[in-house]
């Protein structure tokens, strides 16, 4: 398909999303993005924002999300210089949509949480001595419903995960944290059953929060940067601001900064590379950007 053609597609169907000009083309999706960047007259237009990833599979294992591939199939509108108007519009209502998408999740995980503990004995205490957070996609306003396998199943779930991450006073009595463990375990058999949605949990103690604010190996590094973005869904303020706290003494906010300030850096100079190879012939370090192996984090 000549870039004539894609250009013919676009002005008949107005603005497209990368994913919908995938589908009208047929074309690799490399090749369709690096000609989307490439053709004068075409134009494109983001919803949503980026934001810092840990990635093994990255030098330094900072890079941001959405990968370039990712954001143009899914928060990408691609229109012509003569369509502005339609292109702006559009592009607003995925975001809005995007921003729904997102409230949505956050209603999910909530709900389930407040239903699990809600029915434990010890719910007093709980929420006396945990908070529970929510992380990733949602708090970013970035969660999508594009369809993907759940991890332990392979079934098919409604896009973004809800990483919710439980943490717990030490003196919190073992049986009790126990008791909590099983019934969320139960609660997000339910949702992914009922509602096709998947819940990534990890119950934690404040000591292994301390432990892992070292922030030496990839997993401590990975356990702060969730901790760092995640918000209080429910339980205790207090035990939320005591872990917070610590992050903010063993400047965690601010390395993470910096990894931020590092892969926008790498991802600027690989959109630069990746536009000038020829992918039947050329290889890049900088592919692992374009067609990364997760879209998630791992809790730890």
């Amino acid at each position: 398909m000549t870039e004539n053609d894609i250009v013919t597609i676009v002005s008949e169907s107005g603005p497209l999303t990368g994913a919908e000009l995938v589908e009208k083309t047929g074309m690799d999706v490399f090749i369709l993005w690096q000609a989307c960047r490439r053709i004068p007259s075409i134009r494109t237009r983001k919803a949503g924002r980026r934001y810092l990833r840990l990635d093994r599979n990255v030098d330094g294992y900072a890079r941001l999300s959405p990968s370039i591939r990712r954001e143009f199939l899914t928060y990408t509108f691609v229109g012509l210089d003569t369509q502005q108007e339609a292109l702006y519009k559009k592009t607003q209502k995925l975001q809005d949509e995007i921003r729904e998408i997102s409230q949505a999740k956050r209603e999910v995980a909530r709900e389930s949480i407040v239903s699990a503990v809600g029915g434990l004995p010890q719910r007093d205490v709980i929420l006396e001595k945990a908070c529970f957070l929510i992380a990733g996609d949602v708090v970013y306003d970035m969660s999508h419903m594009v369809p993907r396998p759940e991890k332990s199943t392979g079934e098919m779930v409604k896009g973004s995960d809800l990483d919710i991450v439980i943490v717990v006073e030490d003196d919190l009595d073992p049986s009790i944290t126990d008791a909590l463990d099983r019934t969320i375990h139960k609660r997000k058999h339910l949702v992914l059953v009922n509602d096709r949605e998947e819940i990534d949990y990890l119950i934690k103690t404040i000591s292994r929060v301390k432990k892992q604010l070292k922030f030496d190996v990839f997993s401590s590094m990975v356990a702060c940067k969730i901790l760092e973005e995640a918000e209080l869904l429910y339980g205790s303020r207090l035990v939320c601001e005591e872990m917070k706290n610590l992050l903010l003494e063993h400047g965690i906010p601010r390395r993470l900064d910096e990894l931020e300030r590092q892969a926008a850096a790498e991802r600027e100079l690989a959109e630069t590379q990746l536009l000038k190879i020829n992918p039947e012939i050329d290889r890049s370090e900088y592919l692992n950007l374009f067609y990364t192996r997760a879209e998630e984090d791992e809790i730890y």
